[in-house]
């Protein structure tokens, strides 16, 4: 995984503001102040922080050599197991994406479509986000590179009926995997939001136990908005996972944790770089080391 290095070269590590700060002089209660101050600067919010301070305090990490392994320990605890995915019993597997605008979603859809389709997988692209033309052309140019069909329908179309149509079509033609594209959403607008739910709702009239993954698009360089954020898709519709974009972009990523947390659903996959194969699944032991970087201090 080549996570580490890229977000390494973005500085994005709390081992160098932590190094050394649990073997030196000082008195306790200054060396959990610091330690809070950096883990709050760090994006991992207010109640992990609180944790992992308690933690340290509780385990005595102060003055012992093995403290970054012990904190990227319970790092990695934070971070729920991807679960087995299963073939459905009969017909394709479905996967819905949602996210807000310039999450990075449709170019997110097109990188896993691409590495499905070179793990053997028979794959069906669909734009549901009928509100952009600008949209489906992304989308098609992107099956027109990779081989891959795209089913598109006029704009103003329903997006739940371009879901439906394209989980029976994904059907009838033997299809693996169908991915799904939907308009992006500001969580403000609680209509668009409503109708997240009946695109979902929809899935599984088209195919029962659909769709089988739903996965929300972040942009990671949002930092602290991404929890509330993902919190208000949550509520919308069942998350069963998380997708980060734009990984190598940002020099905090504890926010990261706080969502995987917060939410209580794995990261499956994370983007660090612009090509398309810049895409990769998530490792949160990977993640935790670049993180925390090396083992200097």
């Amino acid at each position: 995984m080549r996570l580490p290095g890229s977000l390494r070269r973005r500085g994005f590590t709390l081992g160098g503001a932590l190094s050394g700060l649990f073997g030196r002089n000082r008195a306790d209660e200054e060396g959990a102040d610091r330690f809070e101050e950096i883990l709050l600067a760090g994006d991992l919010g207010p109640e992990i922080t609180e944790g992992l301070v308690e933690r340290a305090r509780r385990e005595g990490w102060k003055g012992d050599p093995e403290w970054r392994d012990r904190l990227g320990s319970a790092l990695a605890g934070y971070f729920p197991a991807v679960p087995e995915a299963e073939a459905p019993a009969e017909g394709p597997r479905v996967v819905l994406f949602v996210g807000t605008n310039g999450s990075g979603k449709t170019t997110t859809i097109a990188r896993v479509a691409k590495l499905l389709s070179g793990r053997g997988r028979k794959v069906l692209l669909a734009c549901a986000d009928t509100f952009r033309a600008a949209a489906s052309e992304q989308l098609s140019e992107w099956g027109g590179r990779l081989g891959i069909p795209v089913v598109v329908r006029p704009p103003g179309t329903d997006p739940g009926s371009v879901a439906y149509d394209s989980i029976r079509e994904a059907a009838a033609g033997g299809y693996g995997e169908v991915l799904i594209d939907t308009a992006g959403r500001l969580t403000t607008r609680t209509d668009l939001m409503a109708e997240l739910g009946k695109v979902h709702r929809v899935c599984s009239k088209a195919l029962p136990g659909a769709p089988h993954s739903t996965l929300l698009v972040i942009d990671a360089s949002i930092g602290q908005s991404a929890l509330p954020q993902a919190r208000q898709f949550a509520g919308a519709l069942p998350l069963t996972g998380l997708v980060l974009t734009k990984l190598d972009g940002t020099a905090r990523g504890g926010a990261v944790v706080a969502v995987a947390a917060g939410l209580g659903i794995p990261v499956e996959y994370a983007g660090t770089g612009e090509s398309p194969d810049d895409l990769e699944v998530f490792s949160p032991a990977d993640f935790v080391e670049a993180l925390l970087g090396g083992h200097d201090g």
